[in-house]
This record gives structure tokens, sequence and C-alpha cells, in this order.
């Protein structure tokens, strides 16, 4: 049986306040919001973003309900990532032109990857597009904040729990039983997707996920710059995205 302070509702052996809860969990805040902040385009004020995930915070400490088994960690991160995403939104970060490119590259993606039985090449993906390299690293940049978000797009089992992709790649804890087994389910599917990737891509996105490094870290890394580093996650989560959605279908 799990005690109540590992599902984050006991400190120090008594029962956590909400206003305890909040205090708790604000280095999480933090966190989610410095992972996305370096993608975002300069015009954009972070602590606009920050207050935006506090909200979320605050919002999952009123409305968390320990009986129902789910850890409040997992909880507030996505009430967290949703007001992060609504308050994209509002800046039209996640403007209808961008999903739009997304998908269209995406697509494109996935297309060659069945025509040619293997990755297509990031040459090979600008000439089916009829863009030229310089346009299709614009295009990586254009869609990165959307690739990045499209994580928290959420699968859904036959009882209607669900399960985001970014849950499985940050190892979030589980929930319920159900969503243990979905949790399995699309480890496997995305450890074999991350197998498949271009062997530059699979690094970057170890490397950012897996070891925590930021942008700037992996490239110093690798020797490249931070710009050229943001164009390869934006391309392989892409490429993911592509490869879970028929896992998904």
């Amino acid at each position: 049986m799990v005690a109540a302070r590992d599902i984050g509702v006991e400190i120090e052996g008594a029962p956590a306040t909400r206003d305890e809860l909040i205090l708790k969990h604000m280095p999480m805040v933090r966190y989610l919001v410095g992972r996305i902040s370096p993608q975002l385009p300069p015009h954009l004020d972070q602590q606009d973003l920050m207050s935006a995930a506090v909200v979320g915070l605050i919002n999952a400490a009123d409305r968390f309900d320990p009986s129902r088994g789910v850890l409040f960690k997992t909880f507030a991160e996505q009430h967290i990532r949703g007001t992060i995403i609504d308050e994209l939104r509002s800046y039209d970060v996640l403007s209808r032109t961008m999903r739009d490119k997304y998908k269209k590259l995406t697509r494109q993606m996935v297309s060659l990857e069945h025509q040619l039985g293997r990755n297509p090449t990031s040459e090979e993906v600008a000439q089916s597009l009829g863009i030229g390299m310089d346009e299709y690293y614009s295009l990586l940049d254009d869609v990165h904040v959307f690739s990045f978000i499209s994580l928290d797009d959420s699968w859904d089992d036959d009882e209607g729990n669900s399960l985001c992709l970014a849950d499985v790649i940050s190892e979030s804890d589980a929930k319920s039983p159900q969503q243990q087994v979905m949790m399995m389910q699309l480890t496997e599917a995305l450890g074999r997707a991350v197998d498949s990737l271009p062997e530059k891509d699979r690094l970057v996105v170890t490397l950012y996920y897996n070891e925590d490094l930021n942008l700037k870290e992996i490239g110093e890394v690798l020797g490249l710059t931070e710009s050229r580093i943001s164009q390869i996650l934006s391309q392989a989560m892409t490429r993911l995205r592509g490869k879970m959605k028929l896992h998904r279908n």
C-alpha cells in the first residue's frame, strides 16, 4: 500500500494542506517553464508563462482528491502543462498556420518513410516539400514549439483513461492500474520508435529527455549550435509523433 507521503498528501507525517502542496511543488513549476522557455520566440514574457503555470499548480491543489489514488505530482503536471498551453495559445504561438505546417511536415515524413522503407533524410524531406534546406530548417524552427507541446496529446484506452507521450518520455509516476498497462504499451512502442530514429536525432532526444540536458548543453556535447540542436530535436519529435500516431491508430 502506498504511504500518504508518497502521493504528495503528507509532509513530515501530517496531512499536507493546500498551501503546503503548492509550496512543495513550486520547483516543478520552475522546471517545466524552464524547459520550454528557451524554445519560445524572444518576444514572449517568461514571467507571464511562469504566472500561468503557478495558476495551474494552484488549480491542481484545489481540485486534488487523494482518494482516487493519483499522485499529486502527476496530477499537478497535467494542470501546469494545460495552463502553459493555454498561455501560449493566447499569444498565438500555436496558431492554425503553425498547426497546418506541423501536420503537413509530419504527413510528409510518414509518407516518405513508407515509400523508402527507412527514415528519410532532411534533404529528402525538403525536396519532397519543394523547398531548399534553409527554408526547411526555418520550418523546423517554426514548428518547434508545437512539436514539443504536441507531446501532451493523450492516448485513451477503452475505459477512457488517458496517458500522454510526455508522461512516458519523462517517466512520470503511473496512475491507475489501467494506465500502468497503457504506460507499458506506450513505453514499448516509444522505445521502438526512438530506436528507429536516425543516430543524431536519437542522441539528441536521449540527451534532452533521459540525461536532462538543455539545448545549449547538448550543443556543447555535439559541437553544434543551440539553434541547430533545436532544429534536430524538432525534427526528431516530428518523426516520433508520426511513428506514435501510427501506433495509436
